[in-house]
């Protein structure tokens, strides 16, 4: 039986369950029959430990993916798959007024190509987004002080609190991670490389 490495820039329990959720889902379609090992490294992101834009979403999750490339690099490791996750913030103006939105990213590369998916987005409360924003205060933080308990971010964090439970951190991952890996398991549709993507995961 084949063993598929999947290497994931991260320590944390809801990213690392996410990923095992995503692999039962579709682990068969990546390759049928297979045996999937997850290697966890705590890299940095790049980014601010809040990201506050989508763009800085996508830069955190493909850093994270590119340093445990380089890690396998490195120590000359034959890992098939290398995988950023990022979660934090997208602010847009609607009307004229800032809406604040919280999100997840993943982003998939095999060496030669690499792909972004992203969570829904539920809406943060504005006192909540200008202690973040505003203040400056990291969001795992503030969102411990907002509803007077502590641990949040490696519990249901922040997605958990604000929908009532209804979709987790490690749900709202779990999807990101189902569409990056997409053209990989959903290959008919991704046949073409494109020029851009593979620049991407480079």
């Amino acid at each position: 039986m084949a063993t598929i490495v999947i290497a994931v820039g991260s320590a944390r329990k809801p990213k690392l369950a996410a990923v095992r959720e995503t692999l039962q889902e579709i682990g068969n379609f990546l390759q049928a029959a297979a045996q999937f090992e997850i290697v966890p490294f705590e890299v940095d992101s790049g980014v601010a430990h809040t990201p506050s834009s989508a763009e800085e979403l996508m830069q955190g999750a493909r850093q994270r993916a590119e340093s445990v490339r380089l890690i396998a690099t490195r120590e000359g490791k034959a890992w098939d798959y290398f995988v950023g996750l990022e979660g934090g913030l997208d602010s847009i103006e609607v009307n004229g007024e800032r809406r604040v939105f919280l999100e997840s990213w993943a982003f998939v590369s095999n060496r030669t190509r690499g792909y972004f998916g992203r969570s829904g987005a539920i809406e943060l409360p504005p006192p909540l987004a200008e202690e973040v924003l505003v203040r400056g205060t990291e969001l795992s933080i503030a969102i411990d002080e907002f509803v007077q308990e502590s641990g949040i971010r490696d519990a249901q964090g922040a997605w958990g609190v604000l929908s009532g439970n209804k979709i987790t951190r490690q749900d709202s991952f779990r999807i990101a991670l189902i569409a990056a890996f997409a053209p990989f398991y959903n290959r008919r549709l991704y046949a073409e490389p494109n020029p851009r993507n593979s620049a991407i995961a480079q």
